[in-house]
């Protein structure tokens, strides 16, 4: 059941009704997760019943964390947990992938193996809430947080459906609170969320799909295509990724908002960041927080060492470590994983820089006027969008020939998306976002009459399903 089609909106405004027309609020929650089971099991009911029994579970377990006042026990609580939820992430997700790899590396190594492949089915979204109950367990250990009494709540902590299947990646400490606050009607608070889901479906029908149109036969047979071509495919699925999932974000918002609940940002202009630390504290803001806390301070973050020289190599290593495996969550391919250690090898190349013109004042200081400035975004969108060719290429083969195309002139197919049209487009797209940034849409609304609004909204909704292609595609991030 996707956010932008007719049936979704349906299931919305049945729920919307029912969710404001009934008083009680535990009769509200019962409602939502009724509607979240059944958002989810729309998709496949037996794969809902997996979610529902692991939930539970994760419930029971940090009851035991809380009442326990036996380190081993607690700890042993927690591994059962941890345990838990990553092995059935990497049973549905990784499993094929490890036996191929394995198949793989024996056959490297002169040996013979034919390992079986296992029919699997994915579950949409399980990256997402398998991360939202390992640190819902983990805080409860660290008493951050005590541990949830109420079942319902808790159930839907996990499945509540505008975040279940793609995130943002919530947190207990700011969601459970919401549960148990009481609800009263704010057509402030609707009219935003419709605002959100608009803005969403916008984004995700207008841009996202039509920019799939010209990256996706690039990336399918980039030898075929001239290095112009490539270019433009490699700056059009920047875009392109950036709409589908900040889209899906603004979308998950809304409907979160028009019931009275807040979700996480998740995006801050991140193309507009000034080096790649920057881009990850703007991009897919709640799982760049989840692997600080969960994985890169764990494993000892910046400060391992009172020797500078072993305290650098240690960080080094540890944001080698957490890019390589918040890759590998992305998906179940080396290209995920090389995409991870990318964006390692450029935050450690940041740091390392940083602190070389820190000690070279004048280069400092000129890297921070404004050409200076727009020299460092330029670099960092420049990374990201080489980096995003490894994320989007099928094969490690079609990625290599991607960039070797990208930096070796080569003739062949022209595009159909020319740069003056990708060009207008992203400065739409930027402007339109900065705008926003500084809070121009906010007071023009605040301004318009209420006819007015409801013609723009309407004029927004057409634009949508009249600008859509019409082959339509799937959220980018439902499949992690």
């Amino acid at each position: 059941m996707l956010f932008h089609t007719i049936k979704f909106v349906w299931f919305f405004l049945i729920v919307f009704s029912a969710y404001w027309l009934t008083p009680w609020r535990q009769v509200r929650v019962a409602i939502l997760l009724a509607a979240s089971f059944y958002f989810y099991a729309s998709w496949n009911k037996w794969l809902a019943l997996i979610v529902l029994g692991s939930s539970l579970t994760d419930y029971l377990i940090a009851r035991g964390l809380e009442s326990s006042t036996s380190w081993s026990w607690r700890r042993f609580f927690l591994g059962v947990s941890v345990v838990g939820n990553l092995g059935l992430l990497c049973y549905f997700k990784y499993a094929n992938f490890f036996l191929r790899s394995l198949e793989e590396a024996l056959s490297a190594a002169g040996g013979t193996a034919s390992l079986p492949v296992l029919s699997v089915m994915l579950p949409i979204g399980i990256s997402f809430y398998t991360f939202e109950a390992i640190s819902y367990t983990v805080d409860v250990y660290r008493r951050r947080i005590p541990a949830e009494r109420n079942p319902l709540h808790f159930l839907l902590f996990i499945t509540f459906f505008p975040h279940l299947v793609a995130g943002p990646i919530v947190r207990a400490r700011d969601f459970l609170p919401q549960i148990r606050k009481r609800k009263r009607w704010n057509w402030g608070r609707v009219h935003l969320g419709v605002q959100y889901f608009l803005l969403g479906l916008c984004k995700k029908m207008v841009i996202a799909d039509r920019m799939a149109m010209y990256s996706d036969p690039v990336f399918a047979a980039p030898d075929q295509f001239g290095t112009g071509a490539v270019w433009l495919a490699m700056l059009a699925y920047a875009l392109q990724i950036y709409c589908d999932f900040s889209g899906y974000t603004d979308m998950a918002l809304g409907t979160a908002h028009m019931l009275g609940y807040k979700l996480a940002t998740n995006f801050n202009l991140p193309y507009l960041a000034a080096n790649v630390s920057d881009f990850w504290r703007r991009w897919h803001i709640s799982l760049s927080t989840w692997l600080r806390d969960y994985v890169y301070i764990p494993l000892g973050g910046n400060r391992n060492s009172e020797n500078p020289h072993r305290n650098n190599l240690l960080t080094a290593r540890n944001l080698l470590i957490t890019m390589a495996l918040g890759g590998l969550w992305h998906g179940a391919a080396w290209t995920f994983v090389i995409w991870g250690i990318l964006h390692g090898s450029f935050l450690i190349v940041h740091r390392t820089f940083r602190s070389w013109s820190e000690r070279h004042p004048r280069l400092d200081r000129a890297l921070k006027t404004l050409p200076g400035t727009l020299l460092r975004v330029c670099t960092t969108f420049l990374c990201v969008c080489v980096a995003w060719v490894f994320f989007r290429a099928q094969t490690l083969t079609g990625a290599v020939a991607f960039v070797r195309r990208l930096f070796t002139w080569q003739v062949g197919a022209p595009a159909e998306l020319t740069y003056h049209c990708l060009a207008t487009l992203g400065a739409v797209v930027l402007v339109a976002h900065v705008l926003m940034y500084h809070g121009f849409w906010k007071r023009a609304v605040d301004r318009l009459p209420a006819p007015v609004l409801g013609l723009s909204y309407a004029v927004l909704a057409t634009l949508a399903l009249t600008l859509t292609p019409e082959t339509a595609k799937v959220f980018i991030y439902f499949q992690f």
